[in-house]
């Protein structure tokens, strides 16, 4: 359980920093926030390659493909979140 949550917690950070590295503009978020953003990101890009490709955990848990998943929805949470705090700020 310990070393899943650590699994977690890295594919997060690394998922998270190279969404914001790929989307141009700033974003001032901090640690747990980057790291929340490749959580999520995780999650919808597994979402997504379920209902996509049908391909789910029985099928192997780590692979390349399921992390650029993780990178292409955390790519996609941060547009969401900047599209988001945007209607919030000009409120």
């Amino acid at each position: 359980m310990l070393t899943f949550v650590l699994a977690l917690l890295i594919t997060g950070l690394v998922a998270g920093a190279l969404a914001r590295l790929l989307v141009p503009g700033r974003d001032p978020m901090s640690l747990f926030a980057t790291i929340l953003l490749g959580v999520v990101g995780s999650f919808i890009g597994g979402f997504l390659g379920y209902a996509l490709f049908g391909r789910d955990a029985a099928d192997g848990a780590l692979q390349p493909a399921g992390f650029v998943g993780s990178v292409i929805g955390a790519i996609v949470a941060l547009l969401v979140y900047r599209a988001m705090s945007r209607d919030r700020v000009s409120a």
